[in-house]
């Protein structure tokens, strides 16, 4: 809205000491419960004092006029986002990929709080950093990534977004039987699942594929807006195939994918399985480049 102040959206998530504390009911015994295993609770309290002393340095950069929203990560798909607000994100990289699919085009400024923990791929900037980018991001005058993101919909219009990859396959990661289609090419399948990976994706689950099985392809880089799909552990048997196992696909091609799994086929991204879409048999999903992408910040 014309003349309002911008509006920061601080996006975090539960520290792993504050996890084992809300599990285990007190700090002492979550301490005990650590113990019991030759295990130590100090060292959770030191990565969570560095969040915090991060956490507390952002939170001072942001101008005292502006308005301001925290936000965990377990209340994301419940917050309403404004077309104009700057999404500050204070975490690990993947905590910018479970914001990604909730945005339309807003800002976001990936913080690594403990450069010794994080690679910083998606949470490039340190804190001491922030209070120079503030200005410049909300003006849209500085340095930013658009990220190309990929997307699954279902032929009942369901639709789930993601920013690394998506996964297609059985609930359980047991063999899951589906017809991929790619072009005029078409198999059928019984794999342990496949993913379809974005350029931000080939540094993680889809490098740890590559490595191992098709290491002469050329992975997607970060801001390309092709994509790479993997099948796992295709098995060759009676009324199956395994040639159509790896490849990339350019910005206007797609997958086509139809489950032949009676029950607990399921697709879902950024290895967030809770956030899925069902996908029993006859179901039919096209596998694309996402229209979305991440806007990420990334320098003055």
């Amino acid at each position: 809205m014309a003349g309002q102040l911008p509006r920061v959206v601080l996006v975090t998530r539960r520290t792993d000491l504050e996890a084992l504390v809300a599990r285990h009911g007190t700090r002492e015994q979550a301490r005990f419960f650590l113990q019991g295993r030759q295990q130590s609770i100090e060292e959770l309290e030191a990565r969570h004092a560095r969040f915090e002393e991060a956490l507390q340095v952002v939170s001072k950069a942001i101008p005292v006029k502006w308005r301001r929203s925290r936000l965990d990560r377990s209340d994301l798909s419940r917050f309403v986002f404004e077309p104009e607000d700057l999404v500050l994100v204070v975490g690990q990289d993947g905590l910018v990929a479970n914001v990604a699919k909730y945005l339309d085009g807003q800002w976001v400024l990936g913080i690594n709080p403990d450069p010794d923990r994080y690679e910083g791929i998606l949470v490039p900037v340190g804190p001491p950093m922030v209070a120079d980018l503030l200005e410049p991001a909300v003006k849209r005058s500085c340095k930013v990534q658009e990220r190309t993101m990929v997307e699954a919909k279902l032929d009942d219009g369901q639709r789930l977004l993601a920013l690394n990859e998506v996964f297609v396959g059985h609930r359980t990661h047991q063999s899951a039987r589906y017809r991929l289609r790619m072009g005029e090419r078409e198999e059928r399948h019984s794999s342990s699942g496949m993913i379809v990976c974005t350029g931000t994706g080939s540094t993680g689950w889809a490098l740890s594929i590559h490595r191992q099985t098709h290491p002469g392809l050329a992975l997607p880089t970060s801001e390309a807006a092709s994509l790479a799909y993997f099948v796992r552990e295709a098995w060759p048997g009676k009324g199956c195939e395994a040639t159509l196992t790896a490849g990339l696909l350019d910005a206007s091609a797609d997958l086509e994918v139809t489950s032949e799994m009676n029950e607990d086929g399921v697709i879902f991204g950024d290895g967030i399985e809770d956030d899925r879409l069902d996908f029993g048999w006859g179901m039919r999903a096209v596998i694309r480049r996402a229209e979305e992408r991440l806007h990420l910040v990334s320098g003055g």
